[in-house]
Parts: structure tokens; C-alpha cells; sequence
């Protein structure tokens, strides 16, 4: 039994580590290292036009109770943050009417496309629709100052 644990033990904390890149000793990833891919992008602008543009406005600046989802607004309000949370939030909470409706590549696909409309570059594969692996994708720009 006590062996049985152990490997348990052991076995979650190597899940740990794989979801959270920091946990290896190395760099954790940014969205500044190209997390979505420009195809992903585009079916998430779709879906943000046909279930956000209502209450955030085709253009993401927001209106009334709906907050703006680009420049300032965003970058202030996730600046510290790191992608999972991003994640967990759009899916539990939108659309409004209706949270955790669509599916979780649908919901993978419009933070694509908020990550685009915020200026954040593409890379060559699809945003996972991971939120524990997401967790380690950060929004802080890289200290590129360190050795």
C-alpha cells in the first residue's frame, strides 16, 4: 500500500511539472512565444462575432457592463496573469446568457483570436484547450536582461 501511494504521489507531481514549465527549472512560455496559430485565430474572430460582439462589440472595445477585451483594458488587467486563467474565466462566465456553452476548442479559438487582436504573435499550432497545461503560459513579457 505504501508503495502504491508513493508512485500516486510521484505520478501527480510529474503531471504537475509537465503542465507548468517553471517546474522543470525552465523558462515558463509567454504568450509572446507564438501559443495560437493564425488558423485559430480567424475561427475564433467567427465565434467572438457570432457569441461576444453583442455585449463586447465587434471591434472588442466593450460598452456598458462588458468591459473592452483589448489595449489597455486587457493588457492592465492580464498583465500578471498567465493563460489558464484567461481560459477558465471566457468558458465559465461567457456568453453571458448561457456560460460553458460551446466547446472547449470553440473557447480555445476565440482567446486565439483575443490574443491576436491584443497584438500577441502567432505561432504554428493550435492554442490547447488545456487549462491546467495553460496555467504556465504567462502574460509578462520575457526578461531578456537575465543571462
Amino acid at each position: 500500500m505504501k508503495i502504491t501511494l508513493a508512485i500516486l504521489v510521484v505520478s501527480a507531481s510529474a503531471i504537475g511539472a509537465l503542465a507548468d514549465p517553471t517546474a522543470q527549472g525552465g523558462p515558463a512560455r509567454t504568450v509572446w512565444d507564438g501559443v495560437y496559430s493564425e488558423a485559430q485565430a480567424v475561427r475564433g474572430k467567427a465565434l467572438s462575432e457570432a457569441q461576444c460582439a453583442y455585449c463586447h462589440q465587434s471591434d472588442l472595445r466593450g460598452q456598458g457592463f462588458a468591459p473592452g477585451l483589448i489595449e489597455d483594458a486587457f493588457t492592465s488587467r492580464w498583465q500578471d496573469g498567465n493563460l489558464g486563467d484567461l481560459f477558465a474565466i471566457v468558458k465559465g462566465t461567457m456568453p453571458q446568457d448561457k456560460p460553458a456553452s460551446l466547446t472547449d476548442d470553440e473557447y480555445a479559438a476565440i482567446v486565439a483570436f483575443l490574443l491576436q487582436a491584443n497584438r500577441y504573435p502567432a505561432g504554428q499550432q493550435d492554442l490547447r484547450a488545456d487549462p491546467a497545461a495553460l496555467k504556465g503560459v504567462l502574460f509578462k513579457r520575457p526578461d531578456t536582461t537575465k543571462p
